[in-house]
């Protein structure tokens, strides 16, 4: 039924009828679904005091106020009920084993290692793996997810276990969290000597949070004041107790250092798998499975680390990962070494794909190279969409909390890039769950791998966002355009220092960073002694410019002999002057300073403020 709405413009009533929109849809999405006129909604959004144009992508908040002003109900649809819908428009089924029980094979346990900063988790894998990691880590500390496959004698028996090296900060939390989600087993490290600490406990909880066994790894029992049976009483009060106490969590005591009981732990997990878990899958189907991680490599363009879940992959096969696909030209395992195939819990690294997708995006096998362009172009529609229909205000972090007081900006938007895909979301999620009180909300309008480019700075300048830049820098021209067009580049190399100052900044605390600039050098050729003032030098200005009420300090043979001096009188012949410059004589009174000698170099500067980034 057609009805007046505001302002005379006509459009249908809803009476409470559902409406299902994806995010970022347009006004022109909405007006489909109700069979109603483009411009009568552009119409009643005017009247509604939001100037949006029939096309523009727009926020959930704008079309809920649209529906509700018309009487109906908005549903927003989840990403990922978005993306099943989409599969099922092309007839496939995700997350399934195709087949019956006979057409399932045992396969090989995935395992994650967590646990507190500092336990040894890096280095239980070094252990595992016979390799270092931890070396190349900036700050010693994991940045990036990987994944490995090892062998272990159990009982006789050569049984493979695969391994998803998640990083131990709680920076990253989400990706903890994310590779227990892909995991079958949970190894928890703990460190005997330091007993359970905060972290510890987060990454149980995540654990348990996607229902997987755990095996405790007792590390550094070598260490002085270890003490494992303290370890195992205090992991009793969370619910792990262990098989020696009556319970039926494994414990093994390690030193990943010394490289004792490894075999043991890789025991224990086996047997874990084996009283627990039901590994089967079926390696016969189109390959399915999760990436872990995905990186833009200079030689061999875009590369990810995928795992294999259920399936065999193939050298040749059509894949989607998120919204990259490609054919499979090549795949590497852990050791570097080509593989033709990777069947069920088998970590690759493949290459071949248009881009480089996100670390946890799910990837499948289809038959047809069109099939995977047009659900990869779908997906990635549908992302920017979502990014489009965000906006802010344009500022720097230095101005944030003028803007804040002043009412100009309720939300810090930003672009991250970064050199690896687990580093990008694991600092999303870091910077998205700062708590900064209600003033402020903090939006990723994008992320993604690889330098910060033009198109980023012209997604900046159109939302007024902030790019942060994670172990990697602006490419070609994109730094010129950013200060052309005044936007902040910042540019880090350990995640928590973003994290710190952005909070900063959110909370009204970042100091500005101050820089000393050389402003010129005068040589002392006459000293001249005044009863009123002191010892007056007689200069000849060498370089640049000496200015009155500016810092100074004095070299003798091209040593320091005195620091933080200000030059508190300046005269030429016998007017008193403001700056003598380069080539010019004039005199120069130090203030309460008089040790001066013919010969010595007054070097002065002054303090500036340093841009960030």
């Amino acid at each position: 039924m057609q009805a007046p709405s505001v302002g005379g413009v006509m459009l249908p009533r809803g009476n409470g009828q559902a409406v299902r929109l994806s995010r970022g849809a347009s006004l022109t999405d909405f007006a489909e679904k109700i069979n109603a006129n483009p411009a009568s909604l552009v119409a009643v959004m005017m009247n509604l005091g939001e100037m949006v144009t029939a096309t523009q992508s727009v926020s959930d908040d704008t079309l809920r106020l649209l529906a509700d002003e018309m009487n109906y109900v908005l549903e927003i649809v989840s990403p990922e009920e978005e993306d099943r819908e989409l599969l099922e428009s092309f007839d496939i089924e995700f997350g399934e084993d195709e087949g019956g029980e006979e057409a399932l094979a045992p396969r090989p346990p995935v395992v994650t290692v967590m646990g507190h900063v500092d336990h040894g988790k890096t280095r239980l894998l070094d252990a595992i793996r016979k390799t270092n990691v931890a070396s190349g880590e900036a700050g010693g500390i994991t940045q990036h997810i990987g994944a490995y496959q090892v062998s272990s004698e159990v009982n006789g028996e050569d049984r493979k276990i695969t391994f998803i090296d998640t990083p131990g900060h709680e920076a990253f939390t989400a990706m903890r969290a994310r590779g227990a989600k892909s995991t079958d087993i949970a190894i928890l490290v703990v460190a005997a000597n330091d007993g359970v600490m905060p972290q510890t406990i987060e990454a149980l909880n995540h654990a348990k949070a996607a229902e997987v066994p755990i095996v405790v790894a007792v590390n550094k029992i070598d260490v002085e004041g270890a003490d494992p049976t303290k370890v195992r009483g205090q992991l009793t009060e969370f619910g792990l107790v262990a098989e020696e106490y009556g319970g039926d969590t494994m414990f093994v005591d390690i030193s990943a250092k010394q490289g004792l009981n490894i075999e043991a732990l890789l025991e224990a997990v086996v047997l874990t798998a084996d009283a627990s878990l039901d590994l089967r899958a079926n390696p016969e189907q189109d390959a399915q499975g999760i990436a872990i991680e995905s990186h833009l490599d200079r030689g061999r363009g875009a590369v990810s680390t995928v795992l294999v879940q259920r399936g065999t992959l193939r050298i040749g096969d059509t894949m989607v990962v998120g919204d990259a696909y490609g054919r499979v030209r090549a795949m590497l395992d852990d050791n570097g070494n080509n593989v033709e195939e990777a069947g069920p819990s088998t970590p690759v690294l493949v290459l071949g794909l248009t881009n480089v997708p996100g670390a946890g995006d799910n990837f499948l096998v289809v038959d047809e190279d069109r099939t995977a362009r047009q659900i990869a172009e779908k997906r990635a529609a549908r992302e920017r969409n979502a990014n489009f229909a965000r906006k802010g205000v344009r500022f720097s972090l230095e101005n944030l909390d003028e803007a804040l007081k002043a009412g100009l900006v309720q939300e810090l938007n930003l672009i991250i890039k970064g050199d690896a895909s687990g580093s990008v979301e694991a600092l999303e999620s870091s910077l998205l769950q700062l708590d900064v009180g209600e003033e402020v909300d903090i939006r990723v309008l994008h992320r993604g791998v690889g330098a910060v480019t033009e198109s980023d700075i012209d997604l900046a300048t159109g939302s007024d966002a902030i790019v942060i830049g994670f172990n990697v820098r602006a490419a070609g021209r994109a730094q010129q355009m950013a200060e052309r067009e005044g936007v902040d580049v910042r540019y880090y190399s350990v995640i928590y220092q973003a994290i710190e100052e952005i909070e900063a900044a959110l909370k009204g605390m970042l100091k500005p960073e101050y820089e000393e600039v050389e402003l010129g050098t005068a040589e002392i050729r006459e000293i001249f002694r005044s009863s009123k003032l002191g010892n007056i030098a007689g200069v000849l200005v060498r370089s640049g410019e000496v200015k009155r009420n500016t810092k100074a300090r004095l070299l003798r043979d091209g040593k320091v002999i005195a620091e933080n001096l200000n030059i508190s009188g300046l005269r030429r012949f016998k007017d008193d002057v403001t700056e003598i410059r380069e080539g010019f004589e004039g005199g120069i009174n130090l203030g309460n300073f008089n040790d001066i000698k013919i010969d010595d170099v007054i070097a002065t500067y002054e303090m500036r403020e340093k841009p960030r980034g």
